[in-house]
């Protein structure tokens, strides 16, 4: 792009902080919470009896939850206003949130996790929508970097709370709740620079879903990866004779290759005009990476330095699939096409893990490494193909 002639930067091009501030930090708050809750939670059903597997269903219902808000955070939005939508997603979650501490019936917790996962799909989908809205186009893989490296660590800041303040009685619920309603300040003080949707979105939601499917894809992926792969890697680590110590070390690895790279990845993607060979290469590197798993279970630093750049590649579907999403799309149809991209995000949630789980039953340990390459590999498949019959379009 060319530079005006008073030597200026080209104001298009300029990142609006406050905006992506109010919207980046709004989101964090909300990862700190459900990184906090959701190992809260599952203690506190395991010390009241609940057998693992109906923990697991409650567990589940984050996935049916984010499938069922992702439809109609659109029309929401269209509705009433980006901004009051967040905002009455914040207080629905945590409300929900605290809910939990006072819900003696098992059967209570249901609907409270659908509330709160249906609520914090939307405060993710119309954050996401606005920052990729806000972004400057040639700036916005850096933007979504950024967004993604600092999610991350609130998602990371989660679990550390846990560890102080520990299961017993409301505070860790207080703090949980409070967490999600400080989301609701910088919302609020940037509310008159929300998007606005001046138009609904011309297609009905589940052609969204193929509109940009290498975009979606990746996402479908990335949450059947992490959903699956985080779950169960501790179970593939201890039974190849890693120390559970080891095996959660080696997870933190993985999760500092998910911060640092996702601003390198965003930054490389904004030279890219055509996204989607960077998100076959980074799927190809994850397909490798699991291959490499059983080859790798007697040597724990070269198993460490291929799960650093491996949660790169993972983490980075995520971010460059949400920069392709923008770079085609605007408007109504960005966030008709965000809520799709996160429903995509929830249906590999739900499926990874099961894919995974069966795939070690099936065929033992290495059955771990084996399932997540599958993913991977279906994706550069995916990509391979839509590159060499589906030229680039303008």
């Amino acid at each position: 792009m060319s530079q005006p002639k008073n030597g200026t930067s080209d104001p298009a091009e300029d990142i609006h902080w406050p905006s992506l501030v109010a919207a980046i930090s709004a989101i964090t708050a909300v990862g700190i919470a459900i990184g906090l809750g959701l190992p809260l939670l599952s203690i506190v059903l395991e010390k009241r009896g609940i057998a693992s597997t109906l923990i697991g269903l409650n567990s589940a219902m984050a996935g049916l939850a984010a499938m069922a808000a992702a439809p109609i955070t659109t029309k929401l939005a269209h509705d009433y206003g980006v901004a009051p939508t967040m905002l009455w997603a914040v207080l629905i979650s945590a409300v929900s949130a605290l809910g939990f501490y006072y819900a003696d019936a098992f059967w209570m917790w249901f609907p409270l996790r659908f509330a709160f996962h249906g609520a914090t799909t939307t405060l993710f989908i119309l954050s996401e929508f606005w920052i990729t809205a806000a972004a400057p186009p040639r700036r916005r893989g850096l933007v979504l970097g950024i967004y993604g490296t600092v999610l991350a660590m609130g998602f990371a800041t989660g679990p550390l709370l846990f560890s102080v303040l520990g299961s017993e009685g409301i505070l860790p619920f207080l703090v949980g709740a409070g967490a999600i309603l400080l989301a609701a300040i910088p919302i609020f003080i940037a509310r008159d620079e929300s998007p606005v949707l001046g138009e609904r979105p011309e297609l009905h939601f589940m052609r969204y879903i193929f509109l940009v499917p290498a975009a979606t894809a990746a996402v479908f992926v990335f949450g059947a990866v992490e959903a699956g792969g985080l779950a169960l890697f501790p179970i593939f680590a201890t039974r190849i004779g890693f120390s559970e110590s080891h095996a959660a070390l080696l997870l933190t690895i993985m999760g500092i290759g998910n911060m640092i790279f996702q601003i390198p990845l965003g930054m490389i993607s904004d030279r890219m005009r055509d996204k989607r060979p960077m998100l076959g290469i980074m799927a190809f590197v994850g397909f490798v990476g699991a291959l490499m798993l059983p080859f790798l279970v007697h040597d724990w630093f070269l198993m460490a330095v291929v799960l650093l750049f491996w949660g790169g590649s993972v983490s980075g579907l995520y971010t460059v699939g949400l920069s392709h999403l923008g770079s085609r799309l605007t408007g109504a149809d960005l966030v008709a096409a965000n809520a799709a991209f996160i429903f995509c995000y929830a249906v590999g949630t739900v499926a990874g893990p099961q894919v995974i789980g069966a795939s070690i039953d099936l065929y033992g340990n290495d059955g771990f490494a084996w399932a997540i390459a599958m993913f991977f590999g279906l994706f550069v498949v995916l990509s391979a193909l839509r590159l060499l019959f589906r030229p680039k379009r303008a």
